[in-house]
């Protein structure tokens, strides 16, 4: 299938407005489960639903603006539904969304999708055929969407390369509990996820 043939088959997803979004970080946070990352590739168009996300706030020592604005992590400054997109470990790129105003260091990790579209695309980009290790954590979801730097500091919330749009879908009752694969101010409830959903990242007994 080509691109001419696989855009008819797409949905028109339209961009969250900012002012949809709350002015709080852990509020951002929640908000943002069972709303939907939407990416345009050359190939199609790939998008998945949030079912996990985790909340760094003011004051958080775990969070990239504690320390201040450095040229790294600048768009985590810009206002509220920007992309603030890291290379974590060397390894793995994260997908974040600055969450107050312009000026203040606080985002919202996207952690783990539910693939909706573009599926083969999404296996092509892991390399890996299980639907639902595709987008099960921060780095697979960047994988599988294809984000890197070049996506750091577009404006999520406007239709482009990458946007967060929203639909009818409810995502029912919605977990909480402290983030992963974190050392500092590790005991705050700022991790949010769909409770019962196969797709959420990390282990078990912390998903009940």
């Amino acid at each position: 299938m080509g691109r001419a043939d696989a855009v008819s088959d797409e949905q028109d997803h339209q961009p969250l407005a900012r002012a949809e979004l709350p002015d709080d970080t852990a509020a951002l946070a929640r908000f943002l489960i069972g709303k939907l990352v939407v990416r345009d590739l050359p190939e199609g168009m790939v998008s998945g639903r949030i079912v996990e996300t985790e909340a760094y706030v003011v004051g958080d020592a775990a969070g990239h603006g504690f320390r201040g604005m450095t040229p790294r992590n600048r768009s985590l400054f810009l206002e509220a539904g920007h992309a603030y997109v890291y290379l974590a470990y060397g390894t793995s790129m994260m997908l974040n969304v600055s969450s107050q105003t312009q000026g203040i260091g606080t985002g919202v990790l996207i952690r783990a999708l539910e693939p909706l579209e573009g599926i083969a695309i999404m296996r092509r980009n892991r390399g890996v055929e299980r639907l639902r290790d595709l987008a099960r954590g921060p780095g697979r979801l960047a994988a599988a969407l294809r984000i890197d730097r070049s996506l750091d500091g577009i404006d999520l919330c406007r239709k482009g390369p990458l946007w967060l749009a929203g639909d009818d879908f409810e995502p029912g009752e919605i977990g909480q509990g402290i983030r992963i694969g974190i050392s500092k101010d590790a005991d705050r409830p700022l991790r949010f996820y769909v409770r019962g959903s196969p797709f959420v990242s990390g282990p078990r007994s912390l998903n009940r």
